[in-house]
């Protein structure tokens, strides 16, 4: 795996047999419809969109990017011949011993390969597609990263925020709580009276949008992220109108302004979000002037729009890592396996009792890591926690009512959240409860439990070693 940027990451997708093209469909609705329907399929397959009505051959459209396991392996740099706990397992040692990169500054960037400011901008030239047949516009943002840097630290935040086209040069970034980094560097910016300088980055390599999806403390760079992922820095060049750090190989650049609310908002939205509703309505969100847009020769838009449930942007569950690292730190041991599904809202921990209580002891450090997840289960050893159907067999046979089920009260969730009733959230509630379900073995009697007639995880991984290959044809 040798590619540099998201046209080198399409070219390993196609090797792996997991990319189809898609010629004339309309962006209003029709790319987010197949794009939809594709990702129902057993294996979800990329999408790259081409002579899209209305817009010049060759400004295209890549969809559901990192929808399986074996394609977010190949942005994370790994094995993607590996089986989808693996590749997780994998991707937790590496997170492991990464070591941030900062990236390395170049004054060659292809994505200058066309520069327009001025007048001459025109974001509606880019097919930014209407996702969700009752978006509220289209959005040039489902896959973009938002570059921002602190004017206090200089640090450098690069964050995935929705951004929805108004106009030629005018276009919203929505924050969902303001408590995102990015909402807390714009905000720096507003109470001193000025407006906060932004890039909005499309299309750069895979690398940049996983980190994305961390959850990295404040003051640390998701562009240093993605250069320890690659294994080598991630050549930046400095934005001509803002000065901000711009991957060289990005396919389309936004810089601009961010106003600040009380100057200009306009309504944003509704989009449909990653819970599979429309969680929100129309709501104010800070106004981008674009002064600047830059793109490549026969530009890609990367979108990666939420879905319904059990659809998710990444195929491995990246922000387990996080969640395992609290586990231990907690001191918390012996855990064999965590998996997210339902788009992250329902967390599994395997682990293998080591005394009584600690099954409980590690779904309360899990739940209250889970952002926005009502649903916690703690299963054995012996379940493949990324399988649902091993868990909830676990759930039936191994979770007593009565006695395995607790609820934590005020915990971790977001405006996004479908079940937070409207009048609460004008309130600002953004909380919910966490429900917890034990199917583990109870540990005092857990050698007299019934004996499993099935093959354990490391039998049937033998198993498929030796007879998959034939059995898949």
């Amino acid at each position: 795996m040798t590619f540099t940027d998201l046209r080198g990451f399409i070219a390993e997708v196609d090797k792996l047999g997991q990319l189809r093209h898609v010629r004339e469909a309309d962006k209003n609705g029709e790319i987010g419809a197949v794009t939809e329907v594709a990702a129902g399929m057993p294996v979800p397959p990329a999408l790259l969109f081409d002579h899209i009505p209305g817009h010049e051959p060759g400004f295209r459209v890549f969809s559901n990017p990192l929808m399986t396991p074996q394609r977010s392996a190949l942005a994370l740099r790994l094995d993607p011949r590996q089986r989808p706990l693996e590749i997780l397992e994998a991707w937790l040692k590496k997170r492991q011993a990464l070591r941030m990169l900062a990236p390395a500054e170049t004054a060659d960037g292809r994505c200058f390969e066309h520069s327009l400011t001025g007048d001459a901008v025109d974001v509606t030239a880019i097919p930014a597609p209407v996702w969700h047949r009752q978006d509220g516009g289209p959005y040039i943002g489902a896959g973009s990263i938002v570059v921002m840097r602190d004017p206090d630290t200089g640090w450098i935040n690069a964050s995935i925020y929705r951004v929805q086209v108004h106009g030629p040069r005018r276009v919203t970034v929505q924050f969902d709580h303001m408590g995102r980094h990015g909402a807390v560097i714009a905000r720096k910016y507003w109470d001193r009276g000025r407006p906060c300088p932004l890039a909005v980055v499309n299309g750069g390599d895979p690398a940049l949008f996983m980190a994305g999806f961390e959850s990295l403390p404040l003051g640390a760079s998701e562009l240093e992220f993605a250069g320890a992922i690659r294994g080598e820095p991630l050549a930046v060049c400095p934005g001509p109108v803002t000065g901000l750090p711009i991957p060289a190989d990005a396919e389309i650049v936004l810089e601009g302004e961010l106003l600040p609310m009380s100057t200009d908002a306009l309504e944003e939205g509704p989009f449909a979000e990653f819970t599979g509703y429309y969680a929100d309505d129309k709501r104010p969100a800070p106004v981008m002037e674009v002064l600047g847009l830059h793109y490549r020769d026969d530009p890609i838009l990367l979108g990666s729009p939420p879905l319904k449930p059990p659809h998710f942007h990444v195929g491995v569950p990246m922000r387990v890592g996080g969640m395992w690292a609290s586990l231990t730190a907690a001191g918390v041991s012996d855990i064999t396996g965590i998996w997210q599904h339902m788009s992250s809202l329902m967390t599994v921990v395997a682990l293998k009792q080591r005394y009584d209580g600690h099954a409980r002891r590690a779904a309360m450090v899990a739940a209250g890591n889970a952002y926005m997840g009502r649903l916690v289960v703690v299963v054995d050893e012996d379940i493949d926690p990324s399988n649902l159907n091993e868990v909830m067999w676990a759930v039936a046979t191994r979770c007593e009512p009565s006695e395995s089920v607790d609820i934590l009260r005020n915990g971790w969730s977001s405006a996004l959240d479908p079940r937070i009733p409207p009048a609460l959230k004008e309130l600002g509630v953004s909380s919910n409860s966490k429900l917890i379900l034990d199917a583990t073995r109870p540990y005092v009697w857990r050698e007299q439990f019934p004996i499993p007639s099935a093959l354990d995880v490391q039998e049937r991984r033998a198993v498929e070693d030796k007879w998959l290959d034939l059995l898949r044809g």
